[in-house]
């Protein structure tokens, strides 16, 4: 499974919603999975079940 890029839409509180580049599906993830310093816009690389921040 993967790579897959996404990108953070909306943050409610302590969750993030994320959408994939390449489906346009939506998924809602907790902010403690994601790496520091994450915002709305920010691109993340999903793979090995891990996400790392796109440059």
């Amino acid at each position: 499974m993967g790579p897959y890029e996404y990108t953070i839409t909306k943050i409610e509180g302590e969750y993030a919603y994320l959408r994939r580049s390449d489906t346009g599906d939506e998924i809602f993830i907790a902010l403690a999975l994601l790496p520091p310093c994450c915002d709305i816009g920010t691109r993340l690389l999903w793979e090995n079940f891990e996400y790392t921040i796109i440059q």
